[in-house]
């Protein structure tokens, strides 16, 4: 499949190579600047598009012909209408946590600042809305008492949001098709940055 992926540091950085490693065409790589994901773009011959506004993903940022998925991985952009309009089968992203339980930036820090005794991971389809689109995957970790916000994200929901986007991704290519249900609007939470 041809993906465009818009993402960051090292988590962009893993599901670039574990696109590549399946066997994807990884047709454009929107980033921050230099950063780890960066690095790898340029090193494997990738086109590499940083942005001006480091918050917003344009169509000018996807490819004119037509790519099968945009895949966020670690980004806090916002890829607008118009650039999601350019995936042929779905526009997804992978957020740290049990959506829509702390949508936001800081989904990780509140995870641990409300004592959540179980956090999780979710793949859901970008839409107009902050981590708001319909969810195609979802997975749970217990966290434990010693977990901080890096702790849990090293331990275990940088690891599961890789195996999730996989997933979603190996979906859309067998399948041409991601699965898509409505999130609970009762149990919606806010994750705004912590000072």
């Amino acid at each position: 499949m041809k993906i465009a992926l818009v993402g960051t540091r090292w988590f962009g950085a893993e599901v670039f190579r574990l696109l590549q490693e399946a066997g994807h065409d990884v047709v454009v790589t929107a980033t921050n600047g230099e950063d780890t994901l960066a690095k790898a773009a340029r090193a494997a011959g990738v086109p590499l598009v940083t942005r001006e506004e480091p918050r917003r993903v344009t169509g000018e940022d996807i490819p004119a012909d037509a790519v099968d998925a945009i895949v966020a991985a670690h980004t806090h952009a916002f890829v607008t209408a118009d650039a999601r309009k350019k995936a042929r089968i779905a526009s997804i992203g992978y957020h740290p946590s049990l959506l829509p339980r702390h949508r936001g930036m800081a989904a990780v820090e509140w995870t641990i600042k409300e004592k959540d005794p179980i956090a999780g991971g979710s793949v859901y389809h970008l839409s107009g809305g902050m981590d708001a689109g319909a969810l195609a995957a979802q997975d749970w970790c217990f966290v434990y008492p010693e977990d901080d916000a890096r702790t849990l994200w090293q331990r275990a929901l940088a690891p599961m949001g890789l195996k999730l986007l996989l997933k979603v991704v190996h979906d859309m290519e067998t399948r041409g098709v991601a699965d898509a249900w409505e999130q609970d609007p009762r149990a919606v939470t806010l994750a705004p940055p912590l000072v």
